[in-house]
């Protein structure tokens, strides 16, 4: 039974894994010969407008006389893309002018689609030997460079000389240009360009005979002439609209491995570069403050207060080495927080690896967005483990429940808002709408791979021993002195933090952004494997710096802050996306706001926790190191074999402190004392005694307001063998 259902899994992972060519490293498609047939498939209609696709023959467009709809990878589903083949077909290496596809009569419902489209600057995207359509642009810097933007507008608005009222126009004639790369050895040839020019042509016919009508706007023998009396073709209801389109190949010498430059250059380089070289400057002076401010003083405080020969008063950060390993407040929610984070971590570093390693082909359409899936699911094995052993260090026994909560929390959340976000779509008749086979393929990945290794990840991780605090923690927590406005308030340093994090790589999140909402290509990702190495520093120092600031403070509640100080980037990063929205975008209808703001709250959260998981682990491990060093108090003893190991003798007589919901300060004394001699195992000879305080171990008796206390002294040897 299970070896039937890890087959059957393993064949979904297959099924949805795309199928395409590698960008670089990879063998090119099949060669084409002169006459060979090339097909081009048509994908959905997009508009940096609406955030809302739609499928290819939602308009009434020519149909071929049998739809066959392409597979669709994970990630080209849940983008939208709706490929299928339609009516355009080329003889390669053979130019053909004028040549009809079809004409349809469009009713008053196909005329509004078609107006509502160009009013919503729509755009038609088609495909040929895995590149997209695209329309050329010349960027003049020092040279003349093409670039190009992928599809062609449906149609466009405008008006007669001497006529004020708007009219919409169809582009109904497409010229396009087949680019190919000759092999010098054979008469083969690789696809490397595919451009389109659209038209507006209002087409004249004495007597219609399908493909084989004779037009008298324009002549097969013609490179697309128009004959006289031509005008455009404007939308009307009842009225017929021919359908033709141009084809010419030119030879070039770009070879099939550089055959995307001109799709991924957005001619941002310099503005790439310039970024880059500020976000590092920001980086070193955090780097230079934190090293100056929390590395030097820590070291120098350590340093004199090791080197004392008198027992003196501790203070600050010293003070409160005994209460900084007390579990926090919400333990489990910390747990599962940082265990999410986890496996966003490792889904974004596992992806960035292989794309910036040319692995991520931008014709495999989709191949992103289904790595991040994937890697997701298959995190949750090291997101598991990461709860398991933090809930285990504090004193948690229940692992299946923490793995249950990691497992379900965040995903629950994110599916129920996708599917909510789903059915919105659904009733907009939108391709974005996530197909229900796929929403079910997610959900079977979910609890078919996901689910069993968040479990199997919390098992290894519970079974792992114990992470030991590094000093005791008291029984009685310490009252937290009053501290100034600016120390105090916990929202004031979080958001500072936030915004310092956030500083450094918010030229990086500009690029994504429009490339996501601007339906450009995205391929640079050595300048985003460089901006994800910045944030890292950034939010490991800043977490250290204010939580070093805490400490000093005597405010031993550190655990929370770290990870709300780094993850409050995310509130910087939802700021933004509303200033890009309304700077930016020109979005005017409330389903695409709605779809816009959906994602981006997502995306934010996904940041949030992985910006905070950051921030939490640079804590934790500095801190793990931090009260060690307080705790052992010494002077200068000779330990027999020339070496010299510094001891304090002497433990303090008690505390001051509080009880939970008292501000009323109290004195105990220190009764309990825990001893512990080191010896040779072979001569037997101690080496090494000093003393480990421990906190009042008083019985509390109750009557009324008073309290007693019942004193026990005892002494417990514990002997430790070590060569």
């Amino acid at each position: 039974m299970m070896g039937s259902s890890f087959i059957f899994v393993l064949i979904l992972l297959l099924s949805l894994l795309p199928w395409s060519h590698s960008f670089y490293g990879a063998l090119p498609p099949d060669l084409k010969k002169k006459g060979d047939t090339v097909e081009v498939m048509v994908n959905k209609l997009s508009s940096i407008r609406s955030q809302l696709s739609y499928d290819y023959y939602f308009l009434k467009y020519c149909k071929p006389p049998v739809i066959i709809n392409s597979s669709l990878s994970l990630g080209q589903a849940l983008r939208g893309d709706r490929i299928k083949n339609s009516v355009y077909s080329f003889k390669m290496r053979e130019d053909e002018y004028c040549k009809v596809a079809c004409r349809v009569e469009l009713d008053a419902n196909s005329a509004k689609k078609f107006k509502e489209k160009i009013d919503g600057e729509y755009k038609v995207n088609m495909i040929l030997d895995d590149l997209p359509v695209a329309v050329t642009f010349a960027l003049f810097s020092l040279h003349a460079l093409k670039i190009y933007r992928q599809g062609f507008e449906v149609g466009m608005k405008g008006h007669y000389v001497g006529d004020k009222e708007e009219r919409h126009f169809i582009n109904n004639h497409l010229s396009f240009k087949v680019i190919y790369h000759e092999d010098p050895d054979t008469d083969y040839a690789h696809i490397v360009g595919f451009e389109v020019n659209p038209y507006s042509v209002n087409h004249k016919y004495k007597e219609w005979n399908g493909e084989k009508t004779k037009l008298a706007t324009c002549q097969p023998s013609a490179n697309f002439y128009i004959g006289g009396g031509y005008s455009l073709q404007e939308i009307h209801t009842n009225e017929e609209v021919v359908f033709t389109y141009d084809v010419s190949f030119e030879s070039s010498n770009i070879k099939w491995e550089s055959r995307w430059d001109a799709y991924l250059y957005q001619g941002d380089d310099p503005m790439h570069w310039s970024s880059m070289v500020n976000s590092l400057i920001i980086v070193l002076f955090l780097s230079g403050v934190v090293a100056m401010v929390v590395m030097r003083t820590l070291y120098k405080d350590i340093t004199n207060y090791n080197q004392l020969e008198t027992q003196v008063e501790e203070t600050g950060w010293k003070l409160i080495h005994g209460d900084v390993f007390r579990p926090p407040a919400n333990a489990n929610i910390l747990c599962v927080f940082v265990a999410n984070g986890v496996q966003v971590f490792g889904t974004v570093l596992f992806t960035i690896a292989p794309a910036l390693l040319g692995f991520l082909s931008p014709s495999n359409k989709g191949g992103l967005i289904t790595a991040m899936v994937l890697l997701w699911m298959f995190m949750g094995l090291f997101g598991g483990y990461s709860s398991a052993r933090l809930y285990k260090m504090f004193k948690g026994t229940q692992w299946k429940k923490i793995a249950f909560k990691t497992a379900f929390m965040f995903p629950a959340t994110f599916s129920g808002t996708l599917f909510m976000l789903n059915t919105f779509i659904w009733g907009a008749r939108s391709s974005i709408a996530v197909p229900f086979g796929t929403m079910f393929s997610l959900l079977l990945l979910w609890f078919g791979i996901s689910v069993p290794l968040v479990f199997v990840g919390s098992y290894l991780g519970f079974k792992m021993q114990t992470i030991e605090d590094p000093v005791n923690t008291n029984e009685i927590a310490r009252q937290i002195p009053v501290r100034a406005w600016y120390n105090s308030k916990m929202v004031l340093s979080v958001l500072i933090g936030g915004i310092l994090q956030f500083g450094p790589v918010f030229i990086e999140f500009f690029f994504i952004w429009t490339c996501i909402w601007m339906d450009h290509f995205y391929y640079s990702f050595g300048f985003l494997f460089i901006s994800f190495v910045i944030l890292l520093v950034t939010c490991c120092e800043i977490a250290i710096l204010l939580c070093y600031f805490q400490l000093r403070s005597e405010d031993y509640h550190w655990w929370w802050r770290p990870y709300l100080t780094a993850g409050s980037s995310a509130l910087y990063m939802f700021a933004y996306s509303i200033f890009y929205f309304f700077t930016k975008l020109d979005i005017e209808k409330s389903a695409s706001a709605i779809l816009y703001f959906e994602y981006t709250l997502m995306g934010s959260f996904a940041f949030f926790v992985l910006t905070g998981t950051i921030g939490f682990y640079a804590c934790f491990w500095i801190l793990d190191d931090l009260p060690a060093a307080v705790v052992l108090k010494m002077i200068d003893v000779p330990d027999g074999r020339g070496q010299s190991n510094i001891y304090v003798p002497g433990f303090q007589v008690g505390l001051k402190a509080y009880y939970a919901g008292s501000n009323e300060g109290r004195q105990f004394i220190h009764n309990h004392l825990s001893f512990k001699v080191k010896y040779h195992e072979k001569l037997m000879l101690i080496e090494k005694l000093y003393s480990h305080m421990m906190y009042p171990l008083s019985l509390l008796k109750s009557s009324g307001d008073r309290v007693g206390t019942h004193t026990t002294t005892w002494v417990m040897i514990q002997f430790i063998g070590f060569l």
